[in-house]
């Protein structure tokens, strides 16, 4: 299986500290070493980093290591892969346009007959289920809202529905993004921590890397981190349980469906 990575934060934030232990477990401390990729959300802009390579020996993930990149929303991934070929095009987060906004995604597990269903505007670029999925998912976005509502509920409510009715064919822990909101589903396993005054210091469980937040960070500032394990050994991660969809934005959870 995959691993994945995500952050919504209030102010832009920098990722390194979680990356560098996500980094680890892509061919070190465990055996996802089949492509990684990044995307930070910067304003309306967007950048990501891919490489088919394990993350362990990766210089584009040793890069992103040492160059701080400071965004409110942040998806990573590490790649085990199951179905697809070792490739770029098949890296996560995949991404795509939606009502002038750029929509990243990055999923964790299999799925089944996913591509039998009928796509609409959206086609895939590798052979992943996953981007397969992703399409679908924004398909039926334009199909439903062609213009983008006014309203977030629908959004959010749509989204959710899509992201039960995927579930239906396997496995499907994902994060996805349109820069405003993460958008999280766990089918099995996803954990997350905020972060928030008063700071404290926080260990990596993957490598020996310790960071006083108090000194980092200002007393306003929100962070919330999602992965698929948690990622450092002294702070108290929240287990998602399946079924469960819930929304960030701006370093808070907004909404939790669980069914």
């Amino acid at each position: 299986m995959c691993e994945l990575l995500g952050m919504s934060a209030n102010v832009p934030t920098d990722i390194r500290f979680s990356f560098s232990g996500l980094v680890k477990r892509g061919g070190e401390t465990g055996s996802h070493e089949d492509g990684w990729g990044i995307a930070f959300y910067e304003g309306k802009g967007y950048r990501s980093f891919h490489d088919p390579k394990a993350s362990v020996d990766s210089e584009v993930a040793k890069f992103i290591q040492q160059y701080s990149i400071k965004s409110k929303q942040v998806i990573c991934h590490i790649r085990k892969a199951n179905k697809g070929r070792v490739c770029l095009e098949n890296t996560h987060p995949f991404s795509r346009e939606l009502w002038g906004q750029i929509w990243s995604f990055a999923h964790n597990g299999q799925l089944k007959g996913i591509k039998n269903k009928l796509l609409s505007g959206y086609l895939p670029i590798g052979t992943t289920d996953s981007e397969y999925a992703f399409c679908w998912v924004l398909s039926q976005l334009r199909e439903t809202f062609p213009q983008k509502p006014k309203s977030k509920v629908k959004v959010r409510k749509l989204i959710e529905r899509l992201c039960r009715e995927v579930a239906e064919h396997g496995i499907f822990n994902v994060l996805m993004s349109d820069a405003d909101n993460l958008y999280t589903y766990c089918n099995t396993k996803l954990s997350w921590l905020t972060r928030q005054a008063p700071f404290a210091e926080a260990q990596l469980l993957d490598t020996d890397v310790c960071v006083d937040f108090k000194e980092e960070t200002s007393s306003t500032d929100v962070v919330t981190v999602i992965a698929t394990e948690p990622l450092t050994s002294n702070e108290q991660w929240t287990k998602m349980v399946k079924g469960e969809f819930s929304v960030f934005s701006s370093g808070k959870k907004m909404y939790t469906g669980i069914r």
